[in-house]
């Protein structure tokens, strides 16, 4: 039961990343969907492992950091060795090999927090313990 709680994490994190890709282009493919959910699986799991102790503003970071290196993976395999040409970054600032960039890498870094607070919410949903947060 505790695996379809997570994947409903990672598919609500895979809609917020649509939703937003929406606003900002105006298109949302269903891979994209498939891929930003894919991405929550690690945000998810390093989500579980961090400590209540650790302040949220630290928690967006290094889930930030890990939604970027995801990313960066995703890109090597389903673009890169698969050759589906998902998403091309070359033509913009500060990438990384085409996969990522500086624009992406932010955002990422802005939407982290928001989807751990989902993910803890959502987990509580399903009997985990109520979070809480340390601003500092």
């Amino acid at each position: 039961m505790q695996l379809l709680w997570h994947i409903f994490r990672w598919f609500c994190g895979g809609v917020v990343f649509c939703a937003l890709q929406l606003l900002l282009t105006g298109n949302c493919h269903w891979t994209d969907l498939a891929v930003f959910s894919l991405l929550c699986i690690p945000l998810d799991a390093v989500n579980e492992r961090m400590p209540w102790t650790f302040p949220l503003w630290l928690q967006a970071v290094l889930g930030g950091i890990v939604l970027i290196v995801s990313q960066l993976t995703a890109g090597m395999v389903f673009n890169v060795w698969l050759g589906l040409g998902l998403w091309d970054y070359t033509s913009l600032f500060g990438n990384f090999l085409g996969q990522i960039c500086l624009r992406y890498a932010l955002l990422w870094l802005l939407l982290a927090g928001p989807l751990l607070i989902l993910f803890d919410m959502i987990g509580f949903r399903s009997g985990g313990p109520w979070p809480h947060y340390k601003l500092i």
